[in-house]
């Protein structure tokens, strides 16, 4: 069985995201979508809302897709789920440079696991959860950058007081 985690923070969960699951689900047997929290960033969401969060979003998508917490080295979080491959969105230039150095440290802890990158939609590729906050946060609409449910989540967010 050809297993895959799609690694990520989905603070919060956006368009992009959505269409990399979609793809990404058709291309192993299995996908495994990990959410994490990123030390260096701010999280908007617990780990909690971000797991309801996916797993809400990508329940009509098609295939066998696991949403997982994972707070650990994603090599032994990818070992730990059988994955042979990694999967990854790039949306530019700035993401490939990023995304090459990462892949290169993964492979130098496990070779045995591919990373696979895959372009955003062109009509997404703009899209970054935290350009999708700071618009929030300063009272712009989302609406396009993320699923109605999510804009609603992040609205009612910051309508409770939490910055």
């Amino acid at each position: 069985m050809k297993v895959a985690v799609y690694p990520g923070t989905f603070d919060p969960l956006t368009l992009g995201h959505v269409d990399i699951i979609r793809r990404g689900a058709h291309l192993v047997d299995k996908l495994v979508v990990g959410v994490t929290t990123n030390p260096s960033k701010e999280p908007m969401f617990s780990v909690a809302e971000r797991l309801e969060m996916v797993r809400r979003e990508i329940a009509e998508i098609p295939g066998n897709i696991d949403v997982v917490e994972f707070d650990s080295l994603l090599m032994e979080f990818a070992e730990e789920q059988g994955a042979t491959a990694i999967l990854r969105g790039l949306r530019a230039v700035a993401d490939f440079e990023y995304e090459f150095q990462m892949a290169g440290m993964n492979q130098q802890l496990n070779d045995d696991i591919e990373t696979v990158f895959l372009m955003a939609d062109v009509s997404l590729q703009p899209i970054a959860s935290k350009l999708v906050k700071e618009i929030a946060r300063y009272g712009g609409s989302i609406d396009k950058f993320v699923p109605s449910a999510v804009a609603e989540d992040v609205r009612r967010h910051l309508g409770a007081g939490s910055r």
